[in-house]
């Protein structure tokens, strides 16, 4: 069984989390498949389309023998959208926002919250909130320097940029040495083009790649 430990231990350890969404619950079935071949033990499918309530309970489902897989929600923004996925079999919750009524239902659940900040005072009330992972968020708006900047503020808390994260060496490099514990990448991992076109040896390639990369620049 999924823990807030063992979930945010996953996360630190492969130093990257992947998050997509696709309609089609097959091609999000093969997406996780080719992700997890690559090396994932750890991603985030976001609650972005009317159908991805319907689909995360199909993709558990299916996934039940892969596990050491922790499957997380993204995009949760309210205290009934956290209910329906923690009924749906969520291992852990992120946000792109703080809403300490969401953390204090996930951590009853005995599960990680990751909720979403963007200013010194949100990163605050997450903590306050018990967050022990926080999301930069839009990471390319806040960049590496503003975490530099206000790490010292927040000892001890444990912070990941997602949004604009690029797949090259400098940015991942910039990101850790500021420091982050791993990096979230949606479309810059998992494009509209592999999603549409079904290019899982080339998500298979990217995603090996970025796995590699995250371990050599958090050295």
């Amino acid at each position: 069984m999924p823990t807030k430990e063992t979930a945010l231990q996953a996360i630190v350890d492969q130093g990257l989390l992947p998050l997509f969404f696709y309609e089609d619950p097959e091609v999000s079935l093969e997406i996780i498949k080719t992700l997890y071949n690559a090396g994932v033990r750890t991603l985030e499918y976001t609650n972005r389309g009317a159908a991805a309530l319907e689909n995360f309970t199909f993709l558990k489902k299916e996934l039940k023998t892969y596990e050491d897989l922790h499957l997380g929600i993204g995009t949760i923004k309210t205290v009934q959208q956290a209910n329906d996925f923690l009924k749906a079999g969520a291992d852990y919750v992120v946000a792109p926002i703080v809403d300490p009524q969401v953390g204090n239902l996930v951590h009853e659940a005995g599960l990680l919250w990751i909720p979403g900040c963007f200013s010194p005072t949100e990163i605050h009330v997450a903590q306050t909130a018990q967050a022990a992972l926080v999301k930069l968020f839009p990471a390319n708006i806040l960049g590496p320097a503003f975490l530099s900047s206000i790490k010292e503020l927040f000892p001890g808390q444990l912070f990941i940029p997602t949004g604009g994260v690029e797949l090259e060496e400098d940015n991942f490099r910039t990101w850790f040495k500021a420091g982050v514990c791993a990096v979230g990448m949606g479309s810059k991992l998992i494009s509209k083009d592999i999603l549409v076109n079904r290019q899982y040896d080339t998500l298979q390639d990217l995603t090996a790649q970025a796995l590699e990369l995250a371990q050599k620049c958090r050295k």
